[in-house]
């Protein structure tokens, strides 16, 4: 039997395989950048941060955090290069901090251009605004907590299983930029006095991709909510009308753990504007009361007031984003697919047109639990 077929295979193969390490980059040459930070100066320069893991045994700082001024991100690897031990790669970023300073301009993001361009690049980094210079926590070493990187995805990844954030990717905002029935929303985090990272919620953007508002993590929650990304079970803590409060002690809340929510968006144009009614059937259990009620005896008079309080906190958040004209809750899909004739009239300038429309919420608070204490 020839054996010309068998030698003509490996031939074959070592061709197909050598062209695959060509490019190969050995961990002990490689500096691998885990937290892009992008920011400006006070004269409106680009900032772009690098934060990398050091190895060696007898390395005493384990990070090297390095800051370049330059046009591009293509352009500041080869100006980080001068600073670092090996060669700088990008396919290991975790996190893409972005200053509010950049966030305060209008279509900033084609600056990312080079993750979407180079597929070396990942796409799954989390997007997290800083309400502060970048540099603060890029330079930040907290004692006895993992890797700054690590921290911040793990932050966003834990409270967005909780809806207290969102786990807004790199691959997820380019689409919420791109998409005019949608503004984005990315993480929020911020430094306190005792230099201590907070994640306070989520930053809202304009079409354009400017900061227009901030949502706390309640309020994120009741966002989650309206766009049916909520992830239960949720809590709420909620103030009751009429209570009275003891002291210094907020004796007038209780506090809820949601279940299941079933929002149901029903979509019309009519007078000229569009109409949104927005129909949230809760069932939650009580998890905390403190202030006398007879749960058992007046369970559906409480579960009244619990809706009406709730209903007033959607409201609110609604009327906010119609002032700032953003649509994080994403009705421009919902009018898009219901009434497509007239939304392409308005998805130029929908944010325009949410802002002038009329959106009703009726909220529905079944309380399944109350406790095992009377």
């Amino acid at each position: 039997m020839s054996k010309r077929p068998l030698y003509l295979f490996l031939i074959i193969m070592m061709i197909a395989i050598a062209p695959g390490c060509s490019d190969r980059l050995d961990l002990e040459e490689s500096t691998n950048n885990l937290a892009l930070g992008l920011d400006l100066d006070n004269e409106n320069n680009l900032l772009i941060y690098l934060h990398s893991p050091s190895y060696g045994r007898d390395i005493k700082k384990k990070t090297l955090e390095i800051e370049v001024k330059s046009q591009t991100i293509r352009q500041s690897r080869e100006e980080q290069d001068q600073f670092a031990p090996g060669v700088i790669t990008g396919k290991k970023v975790q996190v893409i901090l972005i200053g509010k300073r950049i966030l305060a301009h209008e279509d900033w993001f084609p600056i990312l251009d080079v993750f979407f361009r180079d597929m070396k690049n990942p796409l799954t980094p989390r997007v997290i605004a800083f309400d502060g210079s970048i540099s603060d926590i890029i330079d930040l070493h907290p004692k006895d907590q993992p890797m700054l990187p690590l921290l911040l995805r793990g932050m966003v990844d834990t409270k967005s299983t909780r809806s207290e954030t969102v786990k807004t990717t790199l691959q997820k905002l380019h689409w919420q930029m791109y998409e005019k029935g949608v503004t984005p929303s990315i993480s929020e985090i911020q430094l306190g006095n005792d230099k201590q990272i907070r994640l306070v919620g989520i930053t809202l953007l304009d079409h354009k991709g400017k900061y227009t508002a901030s949502l706390s993590a309640e309020e994120t929650i009741l966002l989650q909510i309206l766009n049916k990304n909520a992830k239960k079970p949720v809590s709420l803590s909620l103030p009751i009308p009429g209570q009275k409060k003891s002291g210094p002690f907020h004796t007038d809340h209780l506090s809820i753990s949601v279940q299941g929510t079933k929002p149901k968006i029903k979509t019309s144009y009519t007078d000229n504007k569009f109409r949104f009614d927005i129909n949230i059937k809760m069932t939650a259990s009580l998890t905390e009361r403190l202030f006398p009620f007879d749960v058992r005896k007046n369970g559906k008079e409480l579960e009244i007031m619990i809706s009406e309080h709730v209903q007033m906190q959607f409201e609110n958040l609604i009327k906010m984003l119609q002032k700032h004209q953003i649509d994080p809750i994403g009705l421009g899909l919902y009018a898009r697919a219901h009434e497509y004739s007239q939304y392409k009239k308005v998805e130029d300038h929908w944010g325009e047109a949410l802002s002038e429309a009329d959106i009703h919420v009726s909220v529905k608070v079944i309380l399944g639990s109350m406790g095992p204490l009377k």
